[in-house]
């Protein structure tokens, strides 16, 4: 495979992408603004390259990147999903591009009319009775679920739950979100086998906390790319513990396969 040179590896002293015009307003000494402390002693070392030296440059670098516009993207913890480049150009429409969160609700009718379509095409793919679009992102995302989950056990007189199992090849950013939610993340280690949960540390966790285990928090397909055969029996088993699960958002894509 051949190595491709660094930007700064390539070009020639003096050339340029765009000559700028001649200066048309008062100019000052940098050093009359900047503190000679904070000045370099030599000019930054920037790549003096041409435009065609530039588009070639980076256009090779994307050919060599491997994304959803080339192919299926399956990791776990970020599957990316296509989409389609019509999509791009209705977010940009006028109104949903200007719209201000503190606009009156009169005037932003549209906006709100999709927002709930989309909640009941998710509700309906997804097979849940409700879907909110509240979360702004992926931890966000996990907060929600994991307040929900607390909400839940709290209704039940069970809100003495703290423990959410977290598989080591979950999404990264979940015991972050189960700490935020006051909870104690708990670690399942992974079966070195198969890339999937190590069923019986699983078993054994839940045997000896069954009584304060809140959830577990799945990333499958996994932050390996590798899809859990035993997910049936694990909600089986964290359900029969009193558990909940919560199921990662970004895996949507990839059991939906888009």
């Amino acid at each position: 495979m051949s190595v491709e040179k660094l930007i700064f590896e390539k070009g020639a002293p003096g050339r340029r992408v765009d000559t700028l015009p001649a200066m048309d307003v008062p100019t000052e000494a940098l050093d009359s603004m900047v503190p000679a402390s904070m000045l370099r002693k030599e000019p930054a070392p920037l790549p003096e390259v041409s435009e065609i030296e530039v588009v070639r440059h980076y256009t090779h670098l994307s050919q060599r990147n491997f994304g959803v516009d080339t192919g299926f993207y399956p990791l776990g913890s970020c599957t990316m999903k296509y989409n389609p480049k019509l999509n791009e150009d209705m977010a940009a429409l006028p109104g949903f591009a200007h719209i201000h969160p503190l606009q009156p609700e009169a005037t932003v009718q549209g906006a709100i009319q999709l927002f709930y379509e989309i909640e009941q095409y998710l509700a309906e793919i997804s097979g849940m009775a409700r879907v909110t679009l509240q979360p702004s992102a992926g931890a966000h995302g996990e907060l929600t679920g994991l307040m929900l989950i607390k909400a839940y056990h709290e209704s039940q007189g069970q809100g003495h739950r703290n423990l959410v199992l977290i598989p080591d090849n979950a999404h990264g950013t979940n015991p972050a979100s189960a700490t935020l939610a006051d909870y104690k993340a708990v670690e399942v280690k992974s079966d070195p086998q198969t890339g999937g949960i190590d069923m019986e540390h699983l078993k054994a966790l839940l045997d000896s906390n069954a009584a304060n285990i809140a959830a577990i928090m799945l990333t499958n397909p996994n932050t390996l790319g590798l899809f859990d055969s035993n997910v049936a029996e694990i909600a089986a088993l964290v359900h029969e513990a009193g558990g909940q699960l919560y199921y990662d958002g970004a895996n949507a894509n990839a059991v939906l396969g888009i």
